[in-house]
C-alpha cells in the first residue's frame, strides 16, 4: 500500500491559513534565488509518484504551474511530470495546461484508498477540506510542515479539531537559507524519547 504525505505551509505559530483564509503571509518570505534550485523540495519530490488536490487548490495550481518554467521555479518540472488527480463532485472537467487531469468523484477517503493501491507515494498540498477528511479517517501517513519565520496570531490550523491527540515521530528536518524550516513527521506512531536507547 502507498503512503499519503500532506505538505502544508504554516506560520511559526502553526497556522496554515491566515484569518482571512489565505496564505499571503508566505509571499513575505524572501527566498532569493532558492526557487530556481530548491534542493530540499526537489529531493523530496524525487520520491513522489502522484499528486492529489482538493478542488480549490487544484484551481490555484492549474492557474499557475502549467505556465511556470523550471528555470523560474525548479519544482515546476516534477509537478508537470507527475500524474495529478483532483477530488471533486462539482467539477465537470479539470484542465491542466494543454491537457486535463483525472477527477475522482468517490469522495476523499475512497479516492485516497484507491490511489494507495496504485502509487507508492502520493503528495497533497494545501487542500484543507480534503486533508481534514483524511485526518479524521486516519489516512495520513506523513505530515510535512514548511514553517515560515513569522507569526500570524490567528488563523486556521493544519488539522481539524476532531483529530484530537495524535502522536508524531519526527523523521526529517531541514532549514534553508530563507529561514524556512521543513519538518517531516510520521503520523500515528509513538515518538521515541530523546536519548532513549534500544
Amino acid at each position: 500500500m502507498g503512503e499519503i504525505t500532506i505538505e502544508q505551509i504554516v506560520s511559526a505559530d502553526g497556522y496554515a491559513m491566515d484569518a482571512a483564509g489565505g496564505i499571503d503571509f508566505f509571499d513575505d518570505v524572501d527566498f532569493g534565488d532558492q526557487t530556481r534550485t530548491d534542493t530540499e523540495q526537489m529531493r523530496w519530490l524525487a520520491g513522489v509518484d502522484a499528486i492529489l488536490f482538493g478542488r480549490r487548490t487544484y484551481e490555484l495550481f492549474a492557474a499557475y504551474w502549467p505556465q511556470t518554467e523550471p528555470s523560474e521555479d525548479a519544482v515546476a518540472a516534477p509537478i508537470d511530470r507527475l500524474p495529478k488527480f483532483v477530488v471533486s463532485r462539482t467539477l465537470d472537467r479539470a484542465p491542466w495546461g494543454d491537457g486535463e487531469i483525472e477527477i475522482l468523484r468517490d469522495g476523499p477517503v475512497d479516492a485516497v484508498r484507491s490511489l494507495k493501491t496504485q502509487y507508492r507515494s502520493i503528495a497533497i498540498w494545501g487542500s484543507l477540506q480534503l486533508t481534514d477528511a483524511l485526518f479524521r479517517a486516519g489516512e495520513v501517513d506523513i505530515l510535512r510542515l514548511r514553517i515560515a519565520p513569522m507569526l500570524l496570531g490567528s488563523g486556521r490550523p493544519v488539522a481539524p479539531p476532531q483529530t484530537g491527540r495524535s502522536p508524531l515521530e519526527l523523521v526529517a528536518s531541514h532549514r534553508d537559507a530563507s529561514g524556512v524550516v521543513t519538518d517531516e513527521y510520521r503520523v500515528g506512531r509513538t515518538p521515541r524519547r530523546v536519548g532513549a536507547t534500544t
